[in-house]
């Protein structure tokens, strides 16, 4: 399944639009995770445990969207952005989102 953050896919026509589509993810670092990030915070620099974290959530969420897309019968999902906002102090959201969309392969001239 293509999933593009433009509006087009050179090649293609959209002909039918599906809706919109999402994957959404809630994760938190364990202890050990939040003790080693609070640690390397005081020293400065970019805290690899939550980098780790955040990068995993984001494939995750497409894994879903994508998961969605599919179920959907859809080709593709346009426009795909992501949000991220923090739930309490310890769990990060992050949402995969687009537009589900069937396609065809227009001919080359």
């Amino acid at each position: 399944m293509l999933v593009v953050t433009t509006e087009r896919i050179p090649g293609y026509e959209v002909t039918e639009v599906l809706g919109h589509v999402f994957g959404v993810i809630v994760r938190s670092r364990g202890l050990g995770g939040n003790i080693a990030a609070g640690l390397r915070s005081i020293i400065g620099g970019e805290i690899h445990e939550y980098t780790e974290m955040l990068e995993d959530a984001r494939k995750d969420a497409i894994d879903r969207l994508v998961r969605n897309a599919h179920a959907m019968g859809a080709d593709a999902v346009v426009m795909m952005r992501f949000d991220s906002s923090e739930i309490g102090q310890t769990m990060s959201e992050i949402v995969a989102y687009g537009t589900a969309v069937r396609l065809r392969r227009v001919s080359q001239a």
